[in-house]
């Protein structure tokens, strides 16, 4: 099941109500696990953007090294070892 951002947050609400009653919250209710995965769901989302950005970081930086080598474009302007494209 995917939770969107405002399920998340009714959840967050009633957790944190229940956690406040203290000894009369809902006999049961597992406010403490809630709350823990809450937090885990928060890290991960974090994660992912830090990864989101390490990819699209490795993406330019490989797109720059592309284009000093020469084959960003398509064009092989890179080095001819054999000699075959001399316009002589």
């Amino acid at each position: 099941m995917i939770l969107n951002a405002s399920q998340l947050n009714a959840i967050r609400q009633l957790n944190d109500e229940e956690l406040r009653k203290g000894q009369f919250a809902a006999y049961g209710y597992p406010a403490h696990t809630i709350r823990d995965l809450l937090h885990t769901v928060e890290a991960l989302k974090k994660e992912k953007k830090k990864w989101q950005r390490l990819a699209q970081d490795r993406g330019q930086t490989l797109q720059a090294v592309r284009d000093i080598i020469g084959t960003g474009n398509g064009n092989d302007n890179g080095p001819d070892p054999e000699g075959f494209n001399k316009a002589d």
